[in-house]
């Protein structure tokens, strides 16, 4: 498997869930650090897992790490578009420059991922490829225009995707997560106010993990879900 932004928070959670279910897996990260030290700790217990320092808007180096996994470790059968970038933004500041870059980090890469895996895929007779989206558009959240434009488009590439690979045996769907308290969102975003308006939210109570995400990352490439494609599963406590 491949997964993109892989290094920490719910990309470490998905690389740990599958590294632990016995899966070859390879991941990529800007952050160099994080990710070898992610792969020496994997390796220590004898999981098979190859890291790749790599910007995921450089769709060349994207493209190649692709094809460096599936040499190392065989036919990629789940791809997982984890990586993202949900800086906030005010309307008012942003430039061509900058909202380029927020589609180029937040949905480019997932259908260029998607074209350099989805070969290797064919060759081996299916496989599932896992988009990440959010529920800030749906939920109409101000000041990250252009990331949740990008999040919001997620769903349309799926499920074109899914219609066009489908007759290959592979399946592609979309997760929505709501607020998943990872390190990232706890240092910058968690504030009490922020706190106190995803608990009036969400009906069920408590916060989301990455771990509680992975769990869907395993059933969306598993077997188990060999009938799904083309879907926006959310898991936001209910907030939606």
């Amino acid at each position: 498997m491949f997964v993109t932004g892989g290094a920490s928070g719910i990309g470490e959670a998905i690389v740990r869930a599958f590294a632990a279910a016995g899966a070859k897996v390879a991941f990529i990260d800007i952050a160099a650090g994080p990710g070898e030290a992610l792969q020496a700790e994997l390796r220590e217990q004898r999981a098979d897992v190859l890291f790749q320092r790599c910007n995921v808007t450089d769709v060349a180096a994207l493209q190649a790490a692709v094809g460096k996994a599936v040499e190392a470790l065989g036919p990629i059968r789940v791809l997982v578009n984890n990586a993202g970038n949900d800086t906030r933004h005010d309307w008012r500041t942003v430039t061509p420059e900058y909202w380029d870059d927020r589609i180029a980090v937040n949905l480019r890469p997932m259908f260029f991922a998607a074209q350099a895996a989805a070969p290797s895929m064919i060759d081996a007779g299916g496989g599932s490829i896992i988009n990440f989206g959010s529920i800030t558009w749906m939920l109409g959240q101000g000041g990250m225009a252009g990331y949740s434009a990008a999040k919001a488009a997620v769903h349309g590439l799926t499920r074109s995707l899914a219609r066009d690979l489908g007759k290959h045996g592979i399946r592609v769907n979309t997760i929505a997560p709501g607020w998943v308290m990872t390190k990232r969102q706890i240092e910058m975003w968690l504030t009490p106010e922020a706190d106190q308006e995803r608990e009036k939210g969400q009906a069920l109570k408590g916060y989301i993990s990455p771990e509680d995400v992975a769990r869907l990352a395993l059933f969306l490439a598993a077997d188990d879900s060999a009938m799904i494609t083309s879907q926006n599963h959310i898991i936001d406590g209910g907030w939606l």
